[in-house]
């Protein structure tokens, strides 16, 4: 298992108490970011960004209609509306938090949250908080168990999979990741909310 030295940079050792568990998580996990599970997980997770989560969606509504199974379609429109909800509460949340993430504190020894640094709010290394793969893939996951029960497992292991692997990947801290999956439950929450009130 390949393993490189790390430490935290200064500036997150200066940061909260929060921040810097938070950083110290982080450089312990990303010793194994080479490791051949961990990229392979990694490449893997990669389904839960918002396009293939999207088409994934899509997917299941068209096939729903096509083979006429009203299950699949509204496990379908479940899936895209829980995906868009927490899309847009992430995107929400990013647009006005700025945090470093993990892999540029490592490269450039720098660390900044709420927006004490140069640049723009929507550039990438600075948009760690929260976890966008692991709202849409909680969103995603409880969305389909509402129609299949049976495969809650399944999906919400894919769910803590994909929320998991990101902090090795040194693609975000556990703290974003937390806060990702509270945001994919509570978009579930709130479609599913929707549709039992259209129901009714």
């Amino acid at each position: 298992m390949t393993r490189k030295k790390l430490k935290a940079p200064r500036a997150a050792r200066q940061a909260s108490k929060a921040e810097r568990i938070d950083a110290v998580v982080s450089t312990e996990l990303m010793r194994y970011r080479e490791n051949r599970v961990v990229r392979g997980l990694g490449f893997a997770s990669e389904a839960a960004d918002q396009p293939p989560l999207i088409g994934a969606s899509l997917a299941t509504i068209g096939a729903g209609m096509v083979l006429r199974r009203p299950l699949l379609l509204r496990a379908g429109l479940r899936m895209l509306a829980s995906e868009m909800v927490a899309t847009g509460i992430k995107a929400a949340i990013k647009h006005h938090v700025n945090r470093t993430r993990p892999r540029k504190m490592h490269k450039d020894g720098r660390y900044s949250l709420h927006g004490d640094r140069e640049g723009s709010k929507d550039e990438g290394p600075w948009n760690s908080f929260p976890s966008g793969h692991t709202a849409g893939a909680v969103a995603v996951s409880r969305a389909v168990t509402r129609e299949y029960p049976g495969v809650a497992p399944l999906a919400g292991l894919a769910a803590i999979v994909v929320g998991l692997i990101q902090l090795p990947r040194g693609r975000h801290f556990a703290s974003d990741v937390v806060a990702g999956a509270a945001i994919g439950a509570v978009s579930e929450a709130l479609v599913n909310a929707a549709a039992r009130r259209l129901r009714a």
